[in-house]
């Protein structure tokens, strides 16, 4: 587990957070490398999961501890 994967952890709790919400725990502004760096390796790994698995690119998506 990566740095970055801990860090998102550790500011979810057991709440959904939309892409833009996380971002603002984490206080990140680069969606880019927030996707490359924190969510999708904690998705990969199994971490996390989306809210609406069926549609990832989803306005409504949201994501939560597995």
């Amino acid at each position: 587990m990566t740095e970055q994967v801990e860090k998102l952890l550790a500011a979810m709790g057991d709440n959904e957070y939309s892409t833009k919400d996380l971002m603002e725990l984490l206080g990140l502004k680069h969606r880019p490398t927030f996707r490359e760096n924190y969510l999708l390796p904690a998705l990969e790994l199994g971490y996390i999961e989306m809210t609406i698995p069926d549609k990832p690119s989803s306005s409504k998506q949201k994501y939560k501890k597995c």
